[in-house]
């Protein structure tokens, strides 16, 4: 078992916290967050007062941060892990960042000594509680191989993407693929619906058909089909909408970086931010369900 420095507790790192923590490892974590630090305490964390006194003596740094200047700034900072870890603690970044800061950070972390992975991962909150998260990972092979243990303890499905950055490659792509998808059936849903063809009818015929996909059978945006879906608690998140715009903004970042020309990509980015700005980034992506059908009347 490892002795293992968490930084990042929020809604889906306190879980993934948990986790390594019913695993039998060592689990000292930080966060910024006053509301954070005590649900951590009362998770039983053992909560540090500083990123520093998190990281000393662990083997393993686990980060879960909102955003590249974040990450940047944990692992760079003048207090940050490079400055504050042992020299041979292995770092894994578990964040959705940009693929540029991630190979920044990774390259840090090189000329430091250290190993590090960047470990992006999909599964939302519910993944994060349940342990069942998929982890997409960039980095060395043998920093992969290190870092495989400590991840499986997170998640059920852990694949290693590539080099350094690749793993927030997988994510992003992902990602727009799943932004896209969900725009996609929640428009066929209201079709449907003016059509007056019942929408268990259409989920009926196309969770058979080439129309199926995870958006629609797993996570279908309108009550009834899939009862565990978010669309039958009025749309509490599991994956906010605000999460699912800024990885599409990430991936159009990366796609306008290396010259890729990603349409649909770019209007689903741009659907979401309208959705947004009315006032939905807090629902659950799907919820987008709801201006796909007042558009289509």
């Amino acid at each position: 078992m490892a002795t293992i420095g968490f930084i990042g507790l929020g809604n889906m790192g306190l879980p993934m916290a948990q986790n390594l923590l019913k695993a039998g490892h060592a689990v000292a974590g930080f966060d910024l967050g006053a509301k954070a630090k005590a649900a951590a305490t009362e998770a039983g964390i053992d909560v540090a007062d500083s990123i520093a006194a998190a990281v000393t003596g662990a083997e393993v740094v686990v980060t879960m941060l909102p955003a590249g200047p974040q990450v940047r700034a944990v692992y760079a900072g003048e207090a940050g892990v490079l400055a504050t870890a042992a020299a041979d603690a292995l770092l894994i970044d578990c964040s959705t960042i940009d693929v540029e800061t991630a190979r920044e950070v990774a390259a840090m972390a090189a000329k430091s000594g250290r190993r590090m992975v960047d470990a992006p991962v999909s599964g939302g909150v519910g993944g994060a509680a349940a342990g069942t998260l998929t982890f997409m990972v960039g980095g060395s092979e043998a920093s992969f191989a290190e870092a495989e243990p400590i991840l499986a303890a997170m998640g059920r499905t852990i694949v290693h993407a590539g080099d350094a950055g690749t793993g927030q490659a997988a994510k992003i792509c992902n990602n727009m693929m799943l932004g896209i998808q969900m725009i996609s059936v929640c428009e066929a849903m209201a079709l449907a619906e003016k059509l007056g063809l019942e929408q268990q009818k259409l989920f009926d015929i196309s969770a058979k058909a080439s129309g199926q996909c995870w958006s629609l059978t797993t996570y279908c945006p309108v009550p009834g089909p899939v009862p565990t879906s978010p669309a039958n608690r009025d749309y509490q998140p599991g994956f906010t909408a605000a999460m699912m715009l800024k990885d599409l903004k990430l991936a159009q970042a990366a796609a306008q970086a290396v010259g890729a020309a990603t349409p649909l990509g770019a209007e689903a980015a741009q659907l979401y931010a309208l959705f947004a700005l009315e006032g939905n980034e807090g629902l659950d992506f799907s919820a987008i369900m709801k201006m796909m059908r007042g558009r289509s009347g």
